[in-house]
């Protein structure tokens, strides 16, 4: 499995997180299944929205870029591509910063833990990771 394909597959579960976020937050479902921390205080508190739409809802936007981005550098002649590498590392990067003032707002302002939000935050991290590993490689192949 290359990096990029990698990236997708972490995509996909990133998707999967955030959707079900997304999907409790717009009312779809009930109840968040939590069994560590405090998921619904989170997710209605007056940080789970930004501009209007839920937090979840632009981890899901971010998510569902970061697989169309790998997929599409995942193409024969894209695989080495730097431009693609570069973006998949901004877009990473940026998530990372975003999930770290979210895991501040959750410590410091809500007091209270969303073990869902956590596990989205440090998949951004390994996510990153791979992101800088994928550009490193494509940067010496150059």
């Amino acid at each position: 499995m290359s990096r990029r394909q990698t990236l997708a597959l972490l995509a996909v579960v990133g998707i999967c997180i955030a959707l079900y976020l997304t999907l409790y937050k717009v009312g779809v479902i009930g109840v968040l299944s939590c069994s560590i921390g405090s998921c619904e205080t989170v997710n209605t508190s007056k940080w789970s929205m930004l501009l209007g739409i839920p937090i979840a809802a632009w981890g899901l936007a971010a998510y569902v870029a970061l697989l169309l981005l790998a997929m599409v550098g995942s193409g024969e002649s894209r695989e080495e591509s730097v431009p693609i590498a570069r973006m998949l590392v901004a877009l990473a990067g940026w998530s990372v910063l975003f999930s770290a003032w979210l895991t501040y707002l959750e410590l410091f302002v809500i007091h209270a833990i969303c073990i869902w939000c956590l596990t989205s935050a440090l998949l951004w991290v390994v996510i990153l990771a791979v992101c800088v590993v994928d550009l490193r490689a494509v940067s010496r192949a150059e």
